[in-house]
């Protein structure tokens, strides 16, 4: 059974900065994109950034400049390193895994910036 596991929430003030990390266990076979999607209260879940297997990435206008997102193949594991965060940025982090046509969530890791 395939999991993700996300690690590195927390609570940090604007400004500040944290990464997070997101590994994946299980039968995992042709590994297409890992990335993020967050949800903050009230909203729904958005897109934050994406890797693909080669390395390519992408993320969203609200993060660009601050984040950066990272993996480790032979570990199977995708990291994002968030600095100069905003109380904007709060929310729950998913860490989201597509296999072929298969799509794996993890269970979250909250993320709160004060002001």
């Amino acid at each position: 059974q395939v999991q993700l596991v996300e690690s590195g929430g927390g609570l940090v003030q604007a400004g500040g900065s944290l990464r997070l990390s997101c590994a994946a266990s299980g039968s995992i076979v042709g590994i297409d994109v890992m990335g993020w999607y967050r949800q903050a209260p009230g909203k729904s879940r958005e897109w934050v950034a994406t890797i693909t297997i080669g390395g390519r990435t992408g993320n969203a206008d609200s993060v660009e400049g601050r984040c950066t997102i990272s993996r480790d193949n032979a570990k199977n594991t995708v990291y994002l390193q968030m600095n100069s965060l905003k109380p904007e940025d709060t929310g729950v982090y998913y860490c989201h895994m597509a296999v072929r046509d298969i799509e794996y969530w993890g269970k979250g890791t909250l993320v709160t910036v004060s002001s």
